[in-house]
């Protein structure tokens, strides 16, 4: 049986600096995720990555990613996308910070 479809958002990487970044309904890419724009058929989805994909100048590496909606805004429902929209990280977690104290 197919996995039933959830809403999804095209994200991708910008070229130049690396940044996480999401499609916008304008078509844009915002560092946002809370500008995404949300997915709600697989036929939209498609054509958004398509979208995506035919900007290999801008972007690297587009894919959908499942999502959820609270309060009107994509939430990621897996770990990579939540870390991806909290953005990189400069504090030590973990080993890294007992390396630190060491």
């Amino acid at each position: 049986m197919a996995k039933p479809f959830s809403p999804q958002v095209v994200t991708a990487n910008d070229l130049m600096d690396g940044d996480a970044v999401w499609l916008t309904a304008a078509g844009t890419w915002a560092l946002d995720a809370s500008q995404a724009l949300v997915l709600n058929t697989p036929e939209d989805a498609a054509r958004a990555l398509a979208a995506a994909t035919a900007q290999p100048g801008k972007v690297v590496g587009p894919y959908l990613a499942d999502v959820s909606l609270e309060a009107g805004r994509p939430v990621a429902t897996h770990t990579r996308e939540a870390l991806r929209m909290r953005g990189p990280s400069n504090y030590f977690h973990g080993k890294q910070e007992t390396a630190q104290n060491v």
